[in-house]
């Protein structure tokens, strides 16, 4: 009976193990399932939504920046050069000594002329009194008058001499390099030029327009197809594609187109506090040129080519991306304007394409002003 109870107790124990080994078979089986099928969430991508504004048309022309002031510093009287004050590439103001020339020579032909002008004045002065009293001619006194006259011009000419031997700066500016050094004679038949100084701040920016791209652009503006814009504020664009942090002035343009080169000249005015740019640099000015109304924009870096051409990626309300294809016509500021393919409400991506393939699932992400919000 013991026996029978024992073999019982055993075989239940047995079933009990089984079951358990099965359930934590399951178990495992499934959680492998679960970590198999465990899908990643879709790829999040900025984009923006499509409306219609008005915008001012632009375009980036090329040009140079010249100097705002440049003065040539000469000798103006013949000598050995006895020193240089200033040093090279740095600012001078008006007035400032930059060159002296050796002087002795002048100062004894000033000193000289000096002294022969008082003489002379002394001796009109006696004339004057003896032509009073009629002791002497008429023609006596006006010969005294004349060499005073002469005398005075003698000494003015030896006065201007010698303030000559010190070269000052004409306008203030940065100078550049020296074109001679200490010891050189110049002003020897021609004032030597001796340094330069250009005035930087502010700064000029020659550009120039085609003049078909003018024509075309005056003809839309009176069709009544674009307006104008009346603005005078343009940007600058550097060599590396950055911005200019200060915005300049647009002058004025010329009249005429120039026939060798089919454009028209054009200048900009733009400060230059840090004497960051130099004259002579190349340089592209963002001019606004008119102004579209109900115009469809987006950011270059959304605008995509292949071979079939222009095309941006838009998701839909699913967040599902399809491939969209457009035409870009002008620019306004960093933005392009598109005349085709976009009419508005669209999620166009801006940011994350790499991560997006025409019927992938994405998260957008929508750029608002700068803020990003989670869209709906």
């Amino acid at each position: 009976m013991k026996q029978e109870v024992s073999l019982l107790k055993r075989k239940v124990f047995l079933a009990v193990a089984f079951v358990s080994a099965a359930l934590t078979g399951c178990g495992s089986g499934e959680s492998q399932k679960n970590t198999e099928i465990n899908i990643p969430p879709p790829p999040e991508v900025d984009v923006i939504t499509i409306t219609r504004s008005s915008a001012v048309l632009t375009q980036d022309l090329p040009g140079r920046t010249q100097a705002f002031r440049t003065a040539q510093v000469r000798a103006r009287v013949e000598g050995l050069v006895e020193k240089r004050i200033f040093t090279e590439g740095s600012n001078v103001e008006k007035g400032d000594l930059l060159y002296q020339i050796f002087a002795r020579n002048y100062q004894t032909a000033y000193d000289a002329a000096k002294v022969e002008r008082a003489i002379a004045r002394q001796a009109l002065a006696r004339y004057k009194y003896l032509f009073g009293l009629k002791a002497v001619s008429q023609q006596e006194f006006e010969l005294a008058e004349a060499r005073f006259k002469q005398a005075e011009a003698v000494f003015s000419k030896a006065r201007e001499d010698l303030d000559n031997t010190r070269v000052p700066a004409p306008i203030s500016g940065r100078i550049g390099r020296s074109q001679i050094t200490e010891g050189a004679l110049v002003g020897r038949e021609e004032a030597t030029l001796l340094a330069i100084i250009e005035q930087i701040d502010p700064l000029y920016v020659n550009f120039t327009q085609s003049g078909s791209d003018l024509f075309r652009l005056q003809q839309a503006i009176n069709e009544g197809k674009l307006g104008r814009t009346g603005l005078k504020r343009v940007e600058l664009v550097l060599e590396d594609g950055s911005i200019y942090p200060l915005s300049g002035t647009f002058l004025f343009s010329d009249l005429a187109v120039d026939p060798s080169t089919n454009s028209v000249s054009l200048r900009a005015l733009f400060p230059n506090p840090k004497q960051e740019l130099l004259p002579g640099m190349f340089v592209r000015v963002r001019f606004p040129e008119a102004k579209l109304e109900n115009a469809i924009k987006i950011p270059q870096r959304s605008l995509l080519s292949d071979a079939q051409g222009q095309y941006v990626m838009v998701v839909d309300s699913q967040g599902k991306v399809a491939v969209q294809r457009v035409k870009a016509g002008s620019m306004a500021g960093g933005d392009f304007i598109i005349v085709e393919g976009l009419s508005g409400g669209e999620k166009v991506i801006v940011n994350g394409v790499q991560k997006a393939r025409p019927g992938a699932m994405v998260k957008p992400v929508t750029i608002k002003q700068g803020v990003i919000e989670v869209s709906s």
